[in-house]
């Protein structure tokens, strides 16, 4: 493999693993796909070095060493895109995608999404259904469909502005619990501070922590731990966000 070659294919390599990165994926699976792509297309090997919001690679053939660096600001998890770089490796180690195969299908992968307006219904509808769940009447799955329905609209509004994440989660939690405190200012239903403590738990940050654990145990420490403090800090931002609202409504009861 000539310098050129090498120089594409790396480009090739670091921008899969770029996406990967930016779309939510472990650690271990980033380097393993990497790897595999690299010497799929034709080097020797492949090495990373991964942190929270970047990555270095190296890829080397002949003894010939190419490094760069590239930036992985956070896009939102998105498994979509997760699910297609590796259906493009796997035809790759098939023989069925050369080097120019691979670059057309990664330039037209796009993290597509659901409609802004499902995905706000089905979360109000989960929200409210952990409320049923915990003993509250119909009364109270309304007011948390409501208030998680709104909350959920917020946080993709201020997500689409590109806000500060932490700013995102402090204001939804905000909102989202103004919003079902209503229903114990009045009473509504036999448990109204259940609709308090369901309609915010959409924002509890499952798939960060879960990322954090499996790095962990996979012997990436540093992304795991990087990962830890983001989805901790997640929770002090909602927490705070909770405790706003309740100073504000004066409603103290479900915790």
């Amino acid at each position: 493999m000539d310098e050129p070659t090498q120089r594409e294919v790396s480009r090739l390599v670091s921008h899969t693993g770029q996406m990967l990165l930016q779309h939510g994926a472990e650690s271990k699976l980033v380097s393993d796909i990497c790897c595999r792509l690299g010497e799929a297309l034709g080097l020797d090997s492949v090495e990373l070095s991964l942190s929270a919001s970047s990555m270095v690679i190296t890829t080397i053939t002949h003894q010939h060493c190419i490094t760069t660096a590239r930036r992985c600001p956070d896009r939102g998890i998105n498994m979509r895109v997760i699910t297609e770089i590796q259906r493009i490796l796997i035809m790759t180690e098939k023989g069925l995608l050369d080097r120019d195969g691979v670059k057309a299908r990664l330039s037209k992968l796009s993290p597509d999404r659901y409609n802004r307006w499902l995905v706000a219904v089905m979360v109000g509808l989960a929200c409210a259904s952990f409320s049923r769940l915990s003993g509250g009447d119909w009364a109270v799955f309304s007011i948390t469909f409501l208030a998680s329905f709104i909350g959920m609209l917020v946080r993709q509004e201020i997500a689409h502005r590109h806000f500060n994440p932490l700013l995102n989660f402090g204001v939804t939690a905000f909102v989202t619990t103004v919003i079902s405190s209503i229903g114990a200012m009045h009473q509504v239903g036999n448990q109204p501070y259940l609709a308090m403590a369901s309609s915010v738990l959409m924002l509890v940050p499952g798939f960060p922590l879960i990322n954090a654990v499996s790095d962990m145990v996979k012997g990436y420490v540093n992304m795991g731990i990087a990962r830890w403090v983001f989805a901790s800090l997640l929770t002090l931002s909602t927490c705070l966000g909770i405790v706003g609202a309740m100073n504000l409504t004066g409603i103290w009861g479900w915790l």
